[in-house]
């Protein structure tokens, strides 16, 4: 105790002699009460002061005025019972703990007159509890103290025997018990968490080997036992157990059965372990590093199923009915589940949120703010949590608010992974008082702790340790566990244990014993054990697992307020929390605001090239590859931003998995806040570069497409988020999805130069209409050039013209040799049959192409043609069709000619010579047209089997597949009988690629959590 705290209370003592208090009296309890162990202060010093005090002149003129006791106007003769409120007021006005107080209160009161004891064990804290701001003040009505029945039963618990006057407290808790040869009475204060008992008989009663005084009164503390006379121990979590039983609270029962995991390709796991364990209790499972504490966590949790056995609680399996138990099991594992971003109140708020459907919002932020004040984290409410670099809340604040979040919703039995781990003993003593706590209050906790200290152990009801190999070697008492494994030990090796020895609590001493090494003749330790544990197990399951009795059939389970909210408001919760966390980070906002602004500066800049001194967009030999990089760019930035999103929330996702709560939403969530910031981001790009480059009245459509292409990227570096395990392995990742989309994008290699068996030089081939890639960097350069304020004046006079010339110069010309040839070879050598019918076989299949067009009208004879056989009468009607529809095109191609004068002359007039011109150098692109129109290509078309297909303009070409299909830079796709917009077409398809992807990534998430995906069932239900 801190001396000044001694000092107030000498000062009260002193005040309390001017109201007629005997002046030795207050001398005895000054050498009584500060000699007791618990205060590190020397009563005869203060016993002087005491002295000094009353005969100073000042005290006794009446002009003393204490500085930490009470006024003394509040303090009268007939409120000498109240002394222990006094010393309890005095010692409120400093930072110790509430527990720590009231012990101290209690040893006051433990000296006192015995009908000053009874009266406040039993009156509670009388007529001046609300002035002295004390809990509890309810805690007995003001009766008389002989109306035993008028106490409040809940707070009351009577152990008796044969012999005791248990009428006289039949409202109160009852139990009997033998041996006790009387009464011991419990009262119970629910704000410190312990009891105050007083012992009424004639036998040995003995607290941690003390004999207890008749009739006076002691603290009950978590970890205390009492032994009767006939060896009984009433412990702890006995009397919590009867308190509970009669407070209404619904019990909960934890049933392990034969539980047993092994890892695969070793034997290390959990070897076949049972206990029971109810409410009321806090267990803790002892053990060294990697005996398995955790994995016997992750199963009784259910977050890891057993090879064998069950976990019940209630008599509902863990593992097989986890629906049924939803809220009732919660898990706070060894790491932070903490936003870092947020503060401490918005990452208790939303949680609140998420667990509480149907509390409004004032109600959840009721009992927020009630939360964290029980916690004491008020006063930090407002901070930024922040991660293991960068500290803004301390370690002990953060593992409150760890386990803060999981108490919002009370679950009924919780689980803590190493809640202590890395604190300091003052934070390691607040968990577990926090711990300790929600026992008391009905809960079940199980709790991981490598190595507590002795005031830690105490804390525990009940102890499971755990040996090399996950061999459970101990469940029990904390208390006997020490005497337990000294006594095993020692049999082992035919030693002497006494009795001392068997009752020493130090936990240190357990580990110890149980790793004890064998010592060589030269005296030191070698690496074998002296016990193995093996041997421990054996010892286990002869003298322990027998105890343990299952219990049989289903109970009620405790109904708590958790209620998860809908969908609709868990998807608000998501993006409001992931928003929040993502605007509070303001080096990650201005990263990826800045991010594409600069890719577009850096990418505009270097490719801006013109000949001259004056910058023309006509002469910038670049723009291809502009174009390309920016799809690139879309990629990259998609997947960059998206890839940490799913695996930064795997620890916060581990525990609301706990919650049942909508993978759906939580997706959506994050699908929306991608979309969102990707939008913005492409805006900013296109905004920058296309001014800088000169691309003018495309903006809209360039940003469509990279939008597209962004989003798609997104959902690839959501998918690799959920499934790859660490951050590393994303990373090494993402240039194996880039490198294909770069590489087969049509720009970096030729799809007509890839390997022969990928492609069939028709279409685009399959693989590469698989990259988004492609998609995107065809729209952005069929819309370049076809619908730029100079070409889209000219592009479909030009598309015929370009069609028509094709036909007429090489198509047609071309089926005219085949004809010749096959006269020739019909003429000379009957043998060429086969030749003959190839040739006439490719006629008719272009032939029937051109007739499907509708620009040339149907041959006469194309079913005598595909017949393969060649006749005079059909040499001469198929060489007459192919003159006449030579002519057709060539008459097609000169109106085509026309019009694009006209429409030449139309632009001329309205801008003059220099007015087309300027227009024309400022939007037309002299390089893209190149690769658009594969102007420097030789090869003008390439022959197949049965099909002459056109490489020369492809930007003219239309396609004629029924699907969509299409060679590069088409500017129309053909589906369902219609052409489509390229720039459209292939934005949808972007969008398929997306909604798939989309849909994939749904699946993998409620894979881990086992649940239907929610798109699945929507469909269902529109479906019937």
């Amino acid at each position: 105790m801190d001396k000044s705290i001694a000092i107030g209370l000498i000062d009260t003592l002193a005040d309390l002699t001017r109201k007629d208090w005997d002046i030795e009296q207050c001398r005895s309890i000054i050498l009584s009460f500060f000699s007791s162990p618990d205060f590190d202060v020397n009563g005869e010093e203060l016993l002087k002061q005491f002295d000094s005090i009353i005969s100073s002149e000042s005290f006794v003129s009446g002009n003393f005025n204490h500085g930490n006791g009470l006024p003394c106007e509040t303090l009268t003769i007939e409120q000498r019972i109240e002394l222990a409120i006094v010393f309890y007021r005095v010692l409120s006005s400093y930072p110790e703990s509430w527990q720590q107080k009231l012990f101290a209160a209690w040893n006051v009161i433990g000296i006192l007159p015995e009908d000053a004891i009874y009266l406040y064990l039993f009156l509670g804290f009388g007529p001046s509890a609300y002035q002295f701001q004390l809990p509890d003040n309810s805690f007995f009505s003001q009766v008389d103290p002989k109306d035993w029945g008028q106490i409040n039963s809940n707070r009351l618990i009577l152990l008796y025997d044969e012999n005791s006057p248990a009428q006289k407290l039949d409202k109160a808790l009852c139990e009997k018990r033998t041996g006790l040869g009387g009464n011991l009475l419990f009262a119970y204060f629910h704000s410190i968490g312990c009891y105050i008992a007083k012992y009424h008989g004639y036998k040995q009663v003995l607290i941690e080997d003390e004999l207890l005084v008749v009739g006076r009164s002691f603290c009950f503390k978590p970890g205390s036992c009492i032994t009767l006379s006939n060896g009984e121990q009433i412990r702890y979590d006995d009397i919590t157990r009867i308190r509970l039983m009669g407070s209404g609270v619904q019990p909960v029962k934890l049933v392990v059965q034969d539980l047993e995991f092994t890892f695969p390709g070793s034997n290390q796991g959990i070897k076949p372990f049972s206990t029971t364990e109810e409410s009321g209790r806090v267990v803790g499972i002892l053990g060294g590093s990697g005996v398995g504490k955790s994995t016997l966590l992750n199963l009784l949790s259910g977050k890891l199923k057993p090879h064998k056995g069950k976990v019940l609680i209630n008599g509902y399996d863990v593992h097989n009915e986890s629906p049924k138990l939803m809220g009732v099991v919660g898990f706070v594992p060894q790491d932070d589940l903490l936003i870092e971003n947020l503060s401490v109140y918005q990452n208790m708020l939303f949680n609140a949120r998420l667990c509480f459907g149907n509390y409004s919002r004032k109600q959840v932020r009721e009992l927020v703010d009630s939360t964290l004040k029980s916690l004491d984290l008020w006063e930090i409410r407002n901070l930024k949590v922040g991660n293991a670099l960068d500290k803004v809340i301390s370690g002990g604040q953060r593992k409150r608010l760890n386990i803060g979040l999981e108490l919002l919703r009370e679950p009924a039995v919780l689980f803590l992974d190493e809640p202590t781990s890395g604190l300091s003993s003052n934070d390691s003593v607040m968990v577990l008082s926090l711990l300790r706590n929600l026992a008391d209050a009905g809960k079940l906790v199980v709790v991981n702790i490598h190595q507590p200290s002795e005031r830690l152990f105490r804390m525990f009801d009940r102890l499971w340790v755990l040996d090399k190999g996950g061999y459970p070697v101990y469940v029990g008492n904390p208390t006997e566990a020490v005497g337990y494994f000294r006594e095993k030990s020692a049999r082992i090796g035919n030693l002497v244990v006494s009795v001392a020895q068997r009752k020493r609590v130090n936990p240190e001493d357990i580990l110890d014993i149980i790793e004890q090494r064998q010592v060589d003749r030269s005296g030191s330790f070698t690496v074998n054990r002296k016990v193995s544990p093996e041997e421990w197990y054996r010892l286990y399951c002869e003298s322990i697992q027998p105890k343990v009795v299952a219990a049989e059939g289903k109970t009620a389970l405790p109904q708590g307020k958790f209620r998860l909210p809908d969908v609709i408001k868990q998807l608000n919760v998501f993006t409001k929390r992931n928003l929040l966390s993502k605007l509070a980070n303001r080096q990650y906002m201005l990263l990826n605001i800045l991010e594409p602004v600069v890719l577009g500066l850096i990418l505009s800049f270097f490719i801006k090239y013109s000949p001259g001194n004056e910058y023309i967009f006509a002469a910038n030999r670049n723009m291809p590859a502009f174009i390309f990089m920016s799809v690139i760019v879309s990629l990259f930035l998609g997947l960059s931003v998206s890839a940490e999103e799913i695996i930064g929330d795997r620890r916060i996702l581990e525990r609301e998995s706990f919650l049942n709560l909508s993978r759906f939403s939580y997706i959506n969530s994050k699908v929306l806040y991608l979309f969102g910031l990707s939008a913005i981001q492409m805006l900013l790009f296109v905004g920058v570069s296309l001014t800088i480059i000169g691309v003018k009245g495309l903006t809209l459509k360039y940003w469509l497409v990279l939008f597209s292409s962004t989003c798609f990227a997104n959902m690839l570096g959501l998918i690799i988020s959920s499934v790859m395990k660490s951050v590393v392995a994303i990373y090494i990742t993402i240039p194996l999805l880039l490198v294909p989309q770069i590489l087969l994008s049509g720009t970096v290699v030729d799809f007509d130069n890839l390997n022969s068996s990928l492609t069939r030089r028709v279409y685009v081939p399959v693989i590469g209409d698989a990259m988004a890639s492609r998609w995107a960097y065809e729209a952005l350069a069929v819309t370049q050039y076809m619908d730029n304020r100079y070409e889209k004046n000219f592009f479909d006079a030009e598309m015929q013209l370009s069609r028509a010339a094709f036909r007429a110069s090489f198509l047609i010309p071309r089926l005219q040799v085949k004809l010749e040839e096959c006269v020739r070879l019909d003429g000379i050598d009957e043998d060429r049959s086969a030749d003959i019918s190839r040739h006439l076989s490719f006629i008719a299949n272009e032939i029937e192409h051109l007739a499907q067009s509708g620009d040339v009208p149907q041959f006469e004879l194309q079913d005598e043609l595909k017949k393969g056989l060649l006749y005079d009468q059909l040499a001469f009607e198929l060489n007459g069709y192919l003159l006449y529809i030579k002519k057709l095109f060539q008459d097609q191609q000169r109106a085509a000619t026309a019009k694009r004068d006209s429409v030449y002359v139309t632009l001329k007039n309205k801008l003059g010579d220099d007015g087309v011109y300027k227009l024309k150098l400022g939007n037309h692109n002299t390089a893209l047209a190149e690769w658009v129109l594969r102007s420097n290509e030789v090869t003008k078309y390439l022959e197949t089997d049965n099909r002459l297909i056109q490489k020369a303009e492809p930007i003219y070409m239309l396609p004629d597949h029924p699907f969509g299909r299409a060679h590069l830079y088409a500017p129309y796709k053909y589906f369902n009988g219609q052409y489509i917009k390229t720039i459209w077409f292939n934005i949808i398809a972007i969008w398929i690629f997306t909604i798939a992807l989309y849909t994939l990534l749904n699946l993998i998430n409620n894979k881990k959590t086992g649940r239907v995906p929610v798109i699945w069932r929507v469909i269902g239900k529109v479906t019937r």
